[in-house]
């Protein structure tokens, strides 16, 4: 048992330390710009994404709730939560394939810039080609599930009791804000680490062909393909740079939401 459990750490610290030597990598090759790549799609898919998001999950839980007389349950969460998945990742997918294509080029660009992208899927693959990896990015509700009804287990737990805050900004406690953030950073942990596979999965999906061949042609295929090449360690590789990205990002947004639902929800 012990030894097992010295491998995983070994693992999880591998990730990590290969993800330094990554970034290293793409500074001498390609320069700090390399760093940036797809940033354009990714700050036009980001805000609609986050805003579709919280919003029809706030408002599916004031509908679902009402529905369920006035009774906020955690599967009221959850199917808030899988709602707002399905609206955001149906939107949204045709901006996260050209971010994708775009942070995929080499040396060779083929893509001059987000519009340019988008119009060489459009001649080469037709509409659907703009949707592609979205099974995958159906299968990645589940994440976005996890983590608010985790987030929203948390908040409460270790909500402060008003008879108990003396000190408060915008009123709520110190701690109870800290409570928000923490509830945040650790529903996205916990979810990004659950489902992360299908990160891995969608970001094949969106793989351009190699010559006029597209190697992964279905969610299952993929999954299976990539486990019979490159083992299941394959379905994590990427993921402590993931989890650098979206656990602090996390945090902030619900932050920032739980602040202005606070001081302007109620208008």
């Amino acid at each position: 048992m012990p030894k097992t459990g010295g491998a995983r750490t070994n693992l999880l610290w591998g990730h990590f330390v290969e993800t330094g030597r990554l970034l290293v990598r793409i500074k001498q090759v390609e320069g700090i710009r390399g760093y940036f790549k797809g940033l354009g799609p990714n700050l036009v898919g980001v805000i609609p994404a986050r805003s579709i998001n919280f919003y029809t999950y706030g408002n599916g839980k004031k509908l679902y709730t009402e529905l369920n007389h006035g009774k906020e349950t955690p599967m009221v969460h959850l199917i808030s939560a899988a709602t707002a998945g399905l609206v955001t990742s149906t939107v949204t997918n045709p901006i996260w394939v050209v971010k994708t294509r775009l942070q995929l080029q080499g040396k060779n660009r083929i893509y001059k810039n987000s519009l340019d992208c988008v119009m060489h899927i459009l001649r080469e693959e037709g509409a659907r080609g703009l949707y592609k990896g979205m099974s995958a990015s159906y299968l990645g509700v589940a994440e976005g599930t996890i983590q608010w009804v985790t987030y929203e287990h948390l908040k409460r737990k270790w909500a402060t009791p008003k008879n108990l805050s003396t000190n408060t900004i915008g009123g709520k406690s110190p701690q109870e804000w800290m409570g928000n953030l923490g509830a945040a950073a650790i529903s996205k942990f916990v979810a990004a680490c659950i489902s992360y596979p299908h990160e891995v999965v969608r970001t094949r999906l969106r793989q351009p062909a190699e010559n006029g061949v597209m190697k992964y042609t279905g969610l299952w295929q993929c999954f299976k393909l990539v486990w019979k090449e490159e083992g299941m360690v394959a379905l994590y590789g990427g993921m402590s740079a993931h989890l650098m990205r979206v656990v602090p990002n996390a945090a902030i947004m619900f932050f920032c939401y739980e602040a202005i639902i606070h001081n302007f929800g109620k208008s």
